[in-house]
């Protein structure tokens, strides 16, 4: 972190971040106009006080709600201090942006966001794929908002709750995670309303009387939000399912499976 040079403390209101609801999606960081935050070794931080306007501008934007503004002793909020570090920002970033875009560069910035391109899968071998390969898709509608959780197909089903990205990442995401199950989808870092995710994800065990429930994440910080609701929404229920979590990397390699 930044050392604070202010060494004049006063009480005045501050940001103070739960780095146990914190799951590093970088929402804050983006609404923070000011720049006092960071995301440092996962979870977003305070890089010096006097960058804090303490307006809670960030606020808002957190879905964990690890996020809230305290009164403490702090330096006072410094304006100039705050172009500074902005134009400095700034600078950093046009120098990021072109390494990262320079042959053999590791790609820069949040793992959820930042412009990347990958190679294509090549053991050496030619794959050859003979036939069509079917659709393992047995419901509609399969956003989660927009599915209701005592549909018939809900009934008693095994359900597959993946992560939008999913299925764009994992090659074999039809035939092998698809097959047998019921799907449905959401995003945790952009869906809107996601409080009524939770009480659906309990009428689909209470109600619909799952089986089991499988969760498809991305490795990616922001995607750990919906493991969150989903176990929101069992502790709310009366009954218990088996629940697996599944994480993706960004290029399709199954990264780890458990029961949760």
């Amino acid at each position: 972190m930044s050392k604070v040079d202010n060494d004049k403390f006063i009480k005045r209101k501050i940001i103070e971040i739960d780095e146990d609801l914190c799951t590093g999606c970088g929402n804050c960081v983006i609404s923070c106009a000011e720049g006092a935050l960071e995301i440092i070794d996962g979870k977003a931080k305070v890089v010096n006080d006097v960058f804090c306007d303490g307006l809670g501008a960030c606020i808002g934007d957190c879905p964990e709600d690890a996020l809230k503004i305290i009164e403490r002793d702090a330096p006072d909020f410094d304006e100039k201090a705050v172009e500074e570090h902005l134009e400095k920002l700034k600078l950093n970033e046009e120098s990021e942006q072109k390494s990262c875009q320079e042959p053999g560069n590791v790609p820069c910035g949040c793992p959820g966001s930042r412009t990347m391109s990958f190679e294509t899968c090549d053991d050496g071998k030619e794959q050859t794929i003979k036939g069509k390969i079917n659709s393992q898709l047995k419901n509609w509608p399969i956003q989660l908002h927009l599915a209701s959780p005592t549909a018939p197909y809900f009934q008693g089903a095994d359900i597959l709750l993946s992560a939008d990205c999913v299925a764009f990442s994992l090659g074999g995401f039809h035939p092998k995670y698809l097959k047998g199950k019921v799907l449905s989808i959401a995003c945790p870092k952009l869906d809107q309303g996601q409080e009524s995710y939770i009480k659906k994800i309990t009428s689909l065990v209470d109600d619909s009387k799952i089986n089991t429930l499988t969760v498809m994440t991305m490795e990616v910080p922001c995607c750990s939000g919906l493991i969150r609701l989903v176990k929101e929404g069992i502790a709310q229920a009366k009954r218990k399912v088996p629940i697996k979590s599944i994480i993706v990397s960004l290029q399709g390699e199954i990264l780890g499976e458990e029961w949760l």
